[in-house]
């Protein structure tokens, strides 16, 4: 963007007043004042063609860090500015466009730079912080530099440089494990043995066999048990955990359909999907993010992979609400095996769709239903039917909601059926 009006309060009063010494001159006859207005037009258009003439090849680019920024963290830019001009210029300013979705001041006071000649380009850095306020992905810039005449008369401002993206991702919270005792619901305690006749050592022993290498021979249980013992092999593998994150428009406002960001409550479910997610990761799970209707939202996080949650965070940067599933689907899905923790969040949910989910609870170790906006009784109803529930509107601390549906004890009346 251009100003179409290129002269500075001074220039603008030198014009005036240039203007103003004609008029008085023609009706007075007066040579001086005819003269003073002529040398005030004169200063005027000779700042216009200093500032024209001059030639400025000038380019930006932008560097941010972090790369990433996760909403309501501080993102600092760098605005690395090249100038090349064959003559000095006279400080100016400059203002970087901010989009919404982040905000900061960003703009200031940019200074001279000398000539190029000899040295080729200048540069200038311009440092400034911004706060990341919605998720999405958001665009920096152009930037706009206001040089003036060595006189302050005129003045011409032009937009330089390309738009910037900036990415800006759901916030992930560090949330405590699951459950208070380690291994209860499984994690990296969890392991199953396998009788392989060779392989690691392993603290297990059992009965020779014919075949087993006599390297395996477990000397300590063998004195023990008065009988030949060699070391089992043990083979452990990771548990298995699932997130749901319920998109379906009817249980969010229009908001949370038309893009990231919009709908606070749609804001609090991702963040606690995400930062569920990176709880289970931690713990040793092997983590399936899914929607409602099933539909996986990203790969299967490998259990104890953090890189694995940064790259789930990152593709949610520009997750929407969409679809019309009903919660019934979801327990229909669920409940034709066995799993291990089911984290299921949603928003405006009701009692009727606890009652469709009542069977779920019996097929998880830990099931936990966590809502934005729960209608009526739906939170103490989910919890009467097995499910460790909890509300988490948004602004609320999600760590609180987590310990509570952390708790080791089942809710009473529970419908578990897993020992």
């Amino acid at each position: 963007m251009r100003r179409s009006w290129p002269f500075t309060v001074r220039g603008t009063a030198a014009a005036v007043l240039a203007l103003a010494s004609f008029v008085a001159a023609a009706q007075i006859g007066s040579v001086q004042l005819l003269g003073f207005g002529v040398f005030l037009l004169a200063l005027v258009i000779a700042s216009l063609v200093a500032l024209h003439l001059t030639r400025r090849d000038v380019s930006v680019s932008r560097s941010t860090l972090p790369g990433v920024a996760a909403t309501g963290s501080t993102l600092r830019v760098t605005a690395h500015v090249s100038v090349r001009t064959a003559l000095p210029t006279t400080p100016g300013t400059w203002d970087d466009a901010v989009p919404d979705g982040l905000e900061g001041r960003s703009g200031g006071r940019f200074p001279a730079v000398g000539s190029g000649l000899r040295g080729g380009d200048r540069s200038v850095d311009l440092v400034y912080d911004l706060r990341a306020t919605r998720r999405g992905v958001h665009w920096l810039g152009p930037l706009t530099l206001t040089v003036r005449d060595p006189f302050g008369i005129a003045r011409r401002s032009a937009e330089i440089g390309e738009t910037t993206r900036v990415i800006v991702t759901p916030e992930c919270i560090d949330l405590p494990p699951l459950t208070a005792f380690a291994g209860a619901t499984g994690g990296m305690l969890q392991a199953t043995t396998t009788r392989l006749g060779q392989g690691a050592d392993n603290l297990v022993a059992r009965p020779y066999e014919p075949g087993d290498s006599m390297r395996r021979i477990h000397w300590r249980a063998t004195a023990h048990r008065d009988t030949l013992m060699v070391r089992q092999e043990e083979q452990e593998s990771t548990p298995e955990a699932t997130v749901v994150l319920d998109r379906a428009t009817a249980r969010w406002s229009a908001d949370a359909a038309t893009g990231p960001g919009l709908d606070p409550r749609f804001e609090a479910a991702v963040d606690a999907c995400v930062s569920a997610a990176n709880a289970l990761v931690r713990d040793g799970y092997a983590v399936q993010i899914a929607d409602a209707d099933g539909a996986p939202l990203s790969d299967v996080l490998p259990g104890g992979e953090q890189a694995a949650v940064t790259t789930l965070v990152a593709r949610f940067a520009t997750l929407t609400a969409q679809g019309s599933t009903d919660l019934g689907t979801l327990s229909r899905l669920w409940t034709g095996s066995t799993t291990g923790p089911f984290v299921l969040i949603t928003g405006g949910v009701t009692p009727a769709d606890v009652d469709a989910l009542a069977a779920l609870p019996a097929h998880s170790v830990h099931p936990v239903l966590l809502a934005t906006h729960p209608q009526g009784d739906a939170i103490d109803r989910a919890n009467a039917t097995g499910w460790f529930a909890a509300s988490i509107p948004a602004g609320s601390d999600l760590r609180d909601a987590w310990m509570q549906v952390s708790r080791a004890e089942l809710p009473i009346g529970s419908g578990h059926g897993i020992g």
